[in-house]
């Protein structure tokens, strides 16, 4: 009885001791602070893959364009023998390695040909379209579904055109 009495006594003095109160503060805001990180991440990570490809699909479009014959046109010829070529240079970094993480992956790069007639020097001028479809799947979605979210995966396709002027 002497042992539970003491206790009583105590207690007040531990309902007015706020030495844990930061701990639990930050249990309470560790989720929401993970979740903006993760956000921060993933943002940063889908621009960088949006912008390289954007560039590789810009560098394919201008490889082709100074590569491919000038008389496409004329000769009835495609761009069809560039695929390769051009996913390698949208997707591949100059060692040959892939450029993107595993959870970013170019799907699919198109070379196409389109002849105008736009230009007045010729009667018909080569298009070079190259076409590459990007798609995005989120490695730390794990981390969403903690606030109930959650995430697809994000595809798009960027594409650039640059008339053939031959080698």
């Amino acid at each position: 009885r002497g042992e539970a009495l003491r206790l009583m006594r105590r207690l007040p003095s531990y309902a007015r001791d706020e030495g844990g109160a930061v701990l639990v503060e930050f249990a309470l805001v560790l989720p929401m602070l993970l979740i903006l990180f993760a956000t921060t991440i993933e943002s940063a990570r889908m621009f960088w893959a949006y912008q390289a490809t954007i560039a590789g699909v810009r560098d394919a479009t201008r490889f082709v364009a100074r590569a491919a014959d000038a008389d496409l046109c004329e000769t009835g010829g495609d761009l069809s023998g560039w695929q390769e070529t051009v996913f390698d240079i949208v997707a591949n970094s100059a060692d040959g390695s892939t450029l993107f993480p595993d959870s970013m992956s170019v799907t699919a790069v198109t070379p196409a040909l389109v002849c105008t007639t736009a230009d007045l020097r010729q009667a018909r001028t080569p298009v070079a379209t190259v076409t590459a479809d990007l798609q995005v799947t989120f490695p730390f979605s794990s981390l969403f579904t903690l606030a109930g979210v959650t995430l697809p995966t994000v595809a798009t396709q960027v594409s650039d055109s640059v008339s053939i002027f031959g080698s």
